[in-house]
């Protein structure tokens, strides 16, 4: 029971990452709908994404840098909860 909760506050959790990604890609300007979006998001996924962020460097392609943070996390929620799905 408590690892059911578990896998679905961490699959909660992808989703609030992947919308994070997905929203990185538009432009945000000021008084926008997406600002308070943004900012809520920030708060709640920083925290997890900031450690990653400090031992795996943006890779640079070209002219753009390429945060993997989000793809790292997400790999990394998912081997965790795919055992406690299975488990039960």
């Amino acid at each position: 029971m408590i690892a059911r909760i578990l896998a679905y506050v961490v699959e909660a959790f992808v989703v609030l990452l992947v919308v994070r990604a997905l929203l990185s890609w538009f432009p945000v300007r000021p008084g926008s709908v997406l600002v308070p979006i943004n900012r809520s998001l920030a708060m709640v996924t920083e925290p997890i994404l900031r450690p990653v962020r400090r031992i795996l460097p943006t890779v640079r392609l070209g002219g753009m840098g390429i945060d993997l943070s989000i793809v790292i996390v997400i790999l990394v929620a998912e081997i965790i909860v795919i055992p406690l799905l299975l488990r039960y």
